[in-house]
């Protein structure tokens, strides 16, 4: 006789049964949790506010001719220091040497012509006294006297004008400053109004202009009071994230905010000792930030993300109990928190990764603070 077999579906529900009944032990509770924990406390909540800014030179000036012609020599080296009235170019000028020593002959000549416009009209004039000649000849003689210092004068004006195009061709530094590279070599033709020969930007002092929200107009004012030239409110962070040695201080700010943008330009000034700074170089602008006062403060790494809020863990009778809190600023390695906790509150910062809401733990020794 042949025997029946069980429907394996069967037996499996008669053993999920028979293993329920039969006392099968529970599952251990999660193991004690390992932490270290930091104390909340008021601290002051001095930041920086970081700006991206330009180096601007105060003085800049191009150099351009006043006169046109073949460049004949160069007299600097690209990126030297200048001194204001040194020569840098020599433009060809033996058309204008000429067209000068013209001119000085013809204001000779126009000298000598009212010199015997003015004999006549003196000889003239005696004579017409004793009624020796007509009175129209001595009309003519006085008239022919006033052509004559006219003359005379045109002659001067145009001996003078064409003295400053022998003196344009000779082009000198207008400031002391670096000079630019040479935009034009020897043999160029240079025409005025067209021409750019090069750039000198001005020694001394120089300026970094950021863009600040409008919202911090008032702020910004107020900074500009301050004029010391020891505070440390300004500071360049160079692209090398090197931090430049000097500090700055607010010029002005611009005189209206942009529409498009809700910005206001504001111009910094730092000193230029050693001519690190050159214009248009990219920098940021650290401006330290004094309005927070004391807040909490905690080591950011004990802050939690989930779904785009934030969460700690805070130490409550050897329990885990889970926070959430509202984040302010980032100072460094710790964050200021607005909302969630209170001075005192234990925050766990080592075993942050293994914890959930109220799961046992064990705070260190050597962690407590």
């Amino acid at each position: 006789m042949l025997q029946k077999r069980m429907p394996f579906g069967y037996a499996l529900l008669s053993m999920i049964i028979l293993s329920s009944c039969g006392g099968a032990p529970p599952p251990p509770p999660p193991p004690v949790v390992n932490v270290s924990v930091y104390p909340v406390t008021e601290g002051a909540a001095a930041y920086h506010d970081d700006y991206s800014g330009t180096v601007t030179a105060l003085q800049i000036v191009e150099i351009r001719p006043q006169v046109s012609g073949y460049i004949t020599a160069i007299y600097f080296q690209d990126g030297q220091h200048v001194t204001k009235g040194q020569k840098l170019y020599s433009i060809d000028k033996q058309q204008y040497v000429a067209n000068y020593d013209q001119a000085v002959a013809n204001l000779s000549v126009a000298n000598a012509a009212e010199m015997k416009a003015q004999q006549d009209a003196d000889r003239y004039e005696q004579l017409a006294k004793n009624d020796a000649i007509a009175k129209q000849i001595l009309d003519h003689a006085i008239a022919d006297l006033q052509a004559a210092k006219m003359q005379v004068q045109a002659a001067k004006a145009n001996v003078s004008a064409l003295g400053n195009n022998v003196r344009f061709a000779d082009i000198s530094a207008p400031l002391s400053g670096t000079i630019g590279i040479s935009q034009v070599k020897i043999g160029d033709v240079a025409t005025p109004g067209q021409t750019i020969l090069n750039t000198i930007s001005g020694e001394g002092p120089i300026a970094v202009d950021v863009n600040v929200d409008q919202r911090l107009i008032p702020a910004f004012i107020k900074l500009q009071q301050t004029n010391d030239p020891k505070d440390s409110t300004f500071q360049l962070v160079l692209t090398d994230q090197s931090v430049y040695p000097y500090f700055g201080h607010i010029a002005f700010l611009d005189r209206a905010v942009d529409p498009q943008t809700g910005t206001i330009k504001a111009r910094l000034v730092f000193p230029n000792p050693d001519n690190m700074l050159r214009d248009g170089m990219n920098c940021n602008v650290r401006v330290r930030n004094n309005g927070g006062g004391l807040q909490l403060l905690i080591p950011y790494k004990a802050v939690v993300e989930q779904l785009g809020e934030y969460f700690v863990f805070v130490a409550d009778n050897n329990i885990a109990i889970e926070h959430k809190v509202t984040l302010g600023t980032k100072i460094n390695d710790k964050i200021v928190i607005l909302n969630g906790l209170q001075q005192g509150d234990s925050v766990i910062t080592e075993g942050v990764q293994k914890l959930r809401d109220s799961i046992a733990i064990k705070v260190s020794a050597a962690g407590k603070k």
